[in-house]
């Protein structure tokens, strides 16, 4: 038997094809952890512009008798409950999405319109501010008791 033996192991170009792949995987795999945090952060972010919208919408039921289309004031006051609930609205809503976002409070016909907007770019696919700006949008009639007092 003078012939040549089989191969025994794997070539050099070989173990460099399989680390290749690895990387590919490896990448991709970070890619997909990194858009999945992202989304999260992005629906973090709407559930909490829903309680607080939510929470404005049951102040107003609260106190249905009360014009809240009215500015918030810039000081919250506790002796008159309108204020106070715009004041808190307005505070939750800058604390939770930034100094950029804001939030509006609008009545026609009945039917309260309370959206919050606020900056989402870190979830957008671009940078560009216009692109990543989020709104929630919450409206509901709100009946007045006729056996409360305005």
């Amino acid at each position: 038997m003078t012939g040549r033996s089989g191969q025994a192991g794997m070539t050099l170009i070989e173990v460099l094809v399989a680390v290749l792949i690895l990387g590919v995987g490896l990448l991709g795999a970070a890619a997909l952890q990194l858009n999945a945090l992202r989304y999260t952060d992005s629906a973090l972010m709407t559930s909490q512009a829903s309680f607080i919208a939510y929470d404005m919408l049951d102040r107003i039921r609260a106190n249905s008798a009360a014009d809240y289309t009215v500015a918030a004031p810039d000081v919250g006051n506790f002796s008159v409950v309108r204020d106070q609930d715009l004041y808190d609205f307005k505070r939750n809503v800058e604390s939770f999405g930034g100094p950029t976002a804001e939030g509006h409070i609008s009545l026609k016909q009945g039917v309260f319109t309370i959206s919050i907007t606020w900056d989402d770019a870190r979830a957008a696919h671009s940078g560009e501010p216009a692109e990543g700006s989020r709104s929630f949008v919450l409206s509901s009639r709100v009946a007045v008791d006729p056996g409360s007092k305005p």
